[in-house]
């Protein structure tokens, strides 16, 4: 029993000790979530190959979604699904992933890849989710199209549900407003054609605080030119600087401040004194200029998740003699990628309100109405 017991200890005394030559190996080598999967689990060469090489056929997918995007599902063991969603991100957004399962231990790896101009290799991974991570944010530095990749683990075995929305990176710049508030966009003519708005305008109430849209520090405060009363705060870690226009007054503020920070209020003053009060809020970003901030402060449209059924089955069969297969989960504005006939069966990625995310006998991705199937 002594013997037992000692051989118990002696083998958690080593399993530590592996456990922490591995934490000090990965500070060095910094090894991708994938790669720490493979070792911790001890997963052969070729099955973690195969499991790995999905993630090509997600390259190939051609599904496209809107933020925000719901989905519900369940991963099953030994199936290697694999999901690839392309959305289109600005400079200014935050891009929110959360994956909910069953099980808090379920894995699933997440690759995020921005579409590029080269034919030969049309995407570059850009970010990953840390090993075990089943929340993820990533902030485009760049417009344009990106690619999420997800993937369960091996053996994944677990309903979930993905959501998936972007929000601003910067707080709205007037208390208690909002997106409607905006009422001159970037790129408006000014003075009959001479020169182009270089901001948005929000149009308020004389006297509503206007706040620090993020952590920073004061630049300059005071009064000239075209902007009248007006306050620069730099955003060191993005290498801009925000304009904040027009006030009626300055609040006394210098050095740094915080997110929410109370900067000024709402006025007309400089070139708007023949307008109603408004503040006029810029970016200027460093060897660029002037930069579009709406989508820096634009609060999308909150997710809705009442349509999200739990009752899903794993396959399906085309009811309808024809039946066409969509790179969006919607008739309007999206394209047919192919078709599906009486019978076919077809493989249940997931559910998006009315629409089946599935995979064809040619493992090819997309959205067939539920109408047009019945489970099997």
């Amino acid at each position: 029993m002594r013997i037992t017991r000692l051989l118990l200890i002696l083998s958690a005394v080593i399993l530590s000790g592996c456990s922490q030559l591995n934490k000090a190996s990965d500070y060095i080598t910094n090894p991708t979530a994938k790669e720490v999967y493979k070792r911790d689990f001890n997963l052969s060469d070729s099955l973690f190959t195969k499991w790995k090489n999905q993630v090509e056929i997600a390259l190939n997918d051609s599904i496209q979604v809107e933020l925000p995007y719901a989905e519900k599902g369940k991963f099953l063991p030994r199936t290697f699904p694999v999901y690839s969603y392309e959305i289109e991100l600005n400079p200014g957004e935050l891009f929110n992933l959360e994956i909910e399962t069953d099980s808090l231990k379920e894995l699933v790896f997440i690759d995020v890849f921005k579409r590029t101009e080269d034919s030969l290799n049309p995407f570059t991974k850009v970010e990953s989710a840390e090993f075990g991570a089943k929340h993820f944010t990533f902030e485009a530095e760049k417009e344009g199209k990106y690619k999420v990749v997800i993937q369960p683990a091996i053996e994944g075995n677990s309903p979930f549900l993905l959501k998936m929305i972007k929000s601003p990176v910067y707080l709205f710049p007037v208390a208690s407003y909002n997106n409607s508030a905006v009422q001159s966009f970037w790129g408006a003519q000014r003075d009959g054609g001479a020169r182009s708005h270089e901001g948005i305008d929000i149009f308020a109430e004389r006297g509503t605080p206007v706040v620090a849209a993020t952590s920073g520090r004061i630049t300059y405060t005071g009064e000239k030119g075209l902007g009248g009363k007006q306050v620069w705060l730099r955003d060191s870690r993005r290498g801009q600087s925000l304009y904040y226009a027009h006030l009626d007054s300055i609040n006394p503020v210098s050095g740094r401040v915080n997110v929410g920070d109370t900067l000024g209020f709402v006025g007309n003053t400089g070139n708007a004194r023949t307008t109603p009060p408004h503040l006029h809020f810029g970016i200027y970003k460093n060897f660029q200029g002037a930069i579009n901030p709406l989508n820096f402060v634009f609060m999308p449209e909150p997710l809705n998740l009442d349509d999200v059924e739990d009752d899903i089955p794993h396959k399906i069969l085309t009811k309808a003699v024809t039946a066409n297969l969509r790179n969006k989960p919607t008739t309007s504005g999206s394209k047919i990628i192919g078709s599906s006939k009486a019978q076919d069966t077809l493989q249940i990625l997931g559910k998006s309100r009315d629409w089946y995310h599935i995979r064809t006998r040619e493992n090819k991705a997309s959205f067939i109405h539920q109408s047009l199937v019945k489970p099997i």
